[in-house]
Parts: structure tokens; C-alpha cells; sequence
């Protein structure tokens, strides 16, 4: 069982969201305690060891620690537009 640690960004990013979008988001983000890598999520070329995962209309943005067994969620967004890569980079930079 994996560990989940969320930005303080994504837990801000999720409160704003409808409750049906925020039930949606946290399902998936928990799914990580079991399996990290479930079948729809991708290694970020660029942006290696960060995974992303898509949850409806939004993408998740996570790096997985196996050393200490921990999911590190770093961004919550959209996935239309390229608006989430482009926080990415911003907070990678």
C-alpha cells in the first residue's frame, strides 16, 4: 500500500471544484494506495519520474517514490489546452 501526499495546490485546486468532479479526482488519486501505475497512466516524456493520469476532464500529475513507497501528487488540471503542462513547467523551472 502506497502512501498518497498531495500539494498543497491540488487540495486547493479540488475544493473549487463540483462535488461530483471533487468525488471523482479524490476516487482516483486514492486508487494510487493500491496500484500507482493503473493501466491509463503514462510516463511524462520530458518530465521524467512524473506519471500523468487522466480523471474525466482533468489530468493528474504525480511521481511515485518506491523507495518509500509514497505517491507524490503534484498538480490537479485540465486537460484541454495544454494548460496543465504549462504550470508543469513553471513549477519544475
Amino acid at each position: 500500500m502506497h502512501e498518497i501526499i498531495l500539494d498543497k495546490r491540488v487540495i486547493k485546486f479540488i475544493q473549487t471544484l463540483p462535488q461530483k468532479h471533487q468525488r471523482q479526482l479524490k476516487k482516483s488519486i486514492l486508487g494510487f494506495q493500491e496500484e500507482p501505475r493503473p493501466h491509463d497512466s503514462q510516463t511524462l516524456k520530458d518530465y521524467e519520474p512524473y506519471r500523468r493520469c487522466d480523471c474525466g476532464e482533468y489530468r493528474v500529475i504525480y511521481r511515485i517514490a518506491s523507495s518509500s513507497k509514497s505517491v507524490y501528487v503534484i498538480l490537479v488540471g485540465k486537460r484541454n489546452g495544454g494548460e496543465v503542462y504549462q504550470q508543469l513547467k513553471k513549477l519544475l523551472s
